[in-house]
């Protein structure tokens, strides 16, 4: 099939790199795999931070008419796809192209990582979340990345047509397993406000409960916070490696000896995997999707949310015991091999847009 795809937070070839980025490229990698041709649809990046500015979603809507005509001539001269496919659409990031075109051409319309929020219908929200809800409810499928994502569209839509895709990498380059000796904790995110800033300030608050033991802290990340990250941590312990490329990152999580970030507001967290895939064990809070790619007591240790001192007795206690690293790591190995593959990932995307 041809598919038409569209990330409307941040196209797959955006120079900055994050989780969304990087899903968006997993997806296109999945649908290619199962042998569909995938087109970027558009670039137009649909995003809406602040609720009460009603002047940007005018600018916003003006925009997506014009890319909507612009793709409308585009699929009349040489021929529509078969359907569209929006990857993560919610109420600061709406499809505005997609659903229209699809309703224009006779087109199905997919959704992944759609999600939809009571708490988030104010302002000019609840018009865009209203866009959201109205494209999940008519798609041919929605494929859920996690349980909690998946229980919220069928509680807002319980009509709507959902399928679980559990997150996934591509495992055809897998580094060694981190031999998980020494001192050095890993993490890797980058450094901007909200949520990311919150979890650098709760790493620094775990940490400075474990002055008295040995330890190291290689921190891979960039960002415009940098200088407020680095002010947050003690000279002479931490590693600053800077924005890393993706076979620079499985290097760095190769020589770790455990994976440290707390997660606050984490959707699921692709780090938490690709740790996984390196063999390392995970210490994190219980929070947001996290539970949905690390299991307490199985692949890693999770501690109530906003609890540093829970944080920092799991990575002590991580830290004196090497055999309970390396069972924990070589289950968390094995589990991202068994349930969080490119393969497994086509096959769902695959039957579940031939059935519709």
């Amino acid at each position: 099939m041809r598919i038409a795809f569209y990330a409307p937070l941040k196209p797959p070839d955006h120079p900055t790199p994050s989780g969304d980025r990087q899903v968006a490229r997993l997806l296109i990698a999945a649908l290619t795999r199962a042998g569909h041709q995938v087109q970027v649809a558009s670039k137009l990046r649909a995003y809406l931070p602040d609720p009460g500015d009603g002047a940007a979603l005018s600018r916003m809507m003006s925009e997506a008419e014009a890319e909507r005509d612009r793709i409308a001539t585009l699929w009349q001269g040489q021929g529509a796809p078969d359907l569209w496919f929006c990857y993560h659409p919610y109420c600061k990031s709406p499809d505005l192209i997609g659903p229209e075109l699809a309703r224009r051409f006779a087109l199905p319309w997919f959704s992944a990582e759609a999600s939809l929020s009571s708490r988030r219908n104010v302002g000019i929200w609840a018009m865009t979340q209203a866009a959201v809800a109205d494209a999940v409810a008519g798609a041919a499928q929605n494929f859920a990345m996690t349980r909690r994502d998946q229980q919220g569209l069928l509680t807002w839509l319980p009509k709507a047509r959902v399928t679980a895709l559990p997150p996934f990498l591509d495992l055809d380059a897998l580094p060694p397993a981190a031999a998980l000796n020494g001192n050095r904790i890993v993490t890797v995110a980058m450094m901007r406000s909200g949520d990311k800033m919150d979890s650098y300030r709760a790493l620094a608050a775990t940490l400075a409960r474990l002055e008295h033991l040995d330890w190291r802290l290689a921190i891979a990340g960039d960002g415009p916070l940098r200088e407020q990250v680095r002010s947050l941590f003690p000279a002479g312990r931490v590693d600053w490696l800077g924005q890393l490329s993706p076979p620079e990152v499985a290097a760095h999580l190769a020589q770790g000896c455990l994976y440290l970030w707390p997660g606050c507001g984490e959707a699921y967290g692709m780090t938490y995997l690709e740790a996984g895939a390196a063999g390392l064990p995970v210490v994190a809070w219980a929070t947001a999707g996290v539970p949905e790619v690390v299991t307490d007591g199985e692949t890693g240790l999770l501690a109530p949310e906003g609890d540093t001192a829970a944080l920092a007795a799991h990575v002590a206690r991580l830290l004196a015991d090497p055999a309970l690293r390396q069972r924990l790591g070589q289950a968390a190995r094995a589990r991202v091999l068994a349930r969080h593959g490119l393969d497994g990932a086509a096959a769902i995307l695959d039957r579940a847009m031939r059935q519709a």
